[in-house]
């Protein structure tokens, strides 16, 4: 009988908190059962925190990408699968992603990160705005069910890859965070490993509670793309990212050239038009009338803020690395 490969669920964290009390239980309702849990807390926890399958390992106070690194090391398993501490995975999250791993030249694969039913409002928001094609464009299957597909850059949040292609191409960059994952996944491509998105491989993952913090999540997002854009071009040099930039200095720019000629006020404000109402089109997608203006408002406000951290990020010379 062929031995079932071994998962090794990771879980970078600060400290043992609610999420990793709550979604430790549902990650152990997996229809696949050969895999261990290995959480990594900065301390050990104060208080008795024992779970089947599971092992906490210390670290220090140090970055997810260094902790995610650390604990492939102590790893068991021959697969990798990565999740954030406030995210829970569908009950057959091992078991779709081993079916994919098993393609022929497959090294990695992720799927989409859905917003928990249980999110408030703005989480719920946010998460619409995100799984929008107007807002995020291709990237929005990261956040609903696209096409089973080949892929160039997966999240960390949910990630397999296997142990031997994880060695081999020496872990994460644990210089970057976030972008740890942008630049895994280039790792693994150069090697020919093809790296696959599946739609069946779902976890629901906890959007930023708050405005300021889903801003700051944006803005630090967009400066490690926008630097990335010179480091590392061959994933990260695309025109779609440089869209919300474009539209920026077309807002600004656009608006003093209007004051000046009647035809740029009439082509100004007819593009402003379609913007908008491309955003309503969209905003009535969830069939929610409470969303329709907050969507609105958010996506523009997420656009113009990835926009300015791209500029951000292209006239960086250097990126300092992030503790969470």
């Amino acid at each position: 009988m062929t031995k079932k490969p071994k998962f090794s669920i990771i879980i970078p964290v600060k400290e043992i908190n609610d999420y990793i009390r709550n979604y430790t239980v549902r990650i152990l309702e997996q229809t696949y059962q050969n895999f261990e849990i290995i959480i990594i807390p900065n301390e050990s926890p104060i208080d008795k925190f024992k779970m089947n399958k599971t092992r906490i390992i210390k670290t220090g106070n140090v970055g997810p990408a260094q902790k995610r690194d650390i604990g492939a090391k102590h790893a068991r398993g021959e697969i990798l699968a990565f999740i954030d501490d406030d995210a829970y995975p569908e009950k057959d999250w091992l078991k779709n992603a081993l079916k994919v791993l098993k393609i022929e030249n497959v090294g990695a694969v992720g799927g989409p990160q859905f917003t928990p039913i249980e999110s408030n409002f703005f989480q719920m928001l946010s998460g619409y705005v995100l799984a929008s094609p107007i807002v995020s464009g291709p990237e929005s299957k990261r956040y609903i069910k696209g096409k089973l597909t080949e892929y160039y850059d997966l999240p960390s949040c949910n990630l397999f890859v296997k142990k031997e292609v994880f060695k081999r191409v020496g872990g994460f960059n644990t210089s970057f965070w976030p972008g740890e994952d942008t630049k895994l996944c280039l790792d693994i491509k150069k090697t020919g490993k093809k790296i696959l998105y599946d739609p069946k491989i779902g976890v629901y993952h906890h959007r930023r509670r708050t405005f300021k913090g889903y801003i700051k999540q944006i803005f630090s997002y967009a400066t490690h793309r926008g630097y990335f854009m010179k480091k590392y071009p061959e994933t990260s040099l695309k025109i779609r990212y440089l869209i919300p930039s474009l539209f920026l200095i077309g807002l600004i720019g656009g608006f003093f050239a209007s004051r000046e000629s009647q035809i740029i006020r009439t082509a100004y404000l007819a593009v402003l038009t379609i913007y908008i109402a491309l955003l309503i089109i969209q905003s009535l997608k969830p069939k929610k009338l409470s969303l329709i203006i907050p969507f609105i408002g958010l996506s523009f406000i997420t656009h113009t803020t990835y926009g300015i951290g791209i500029i951000r990020g292209l006239l960086k010379r250097k990126l300092k690395t992030k503790l969470r």
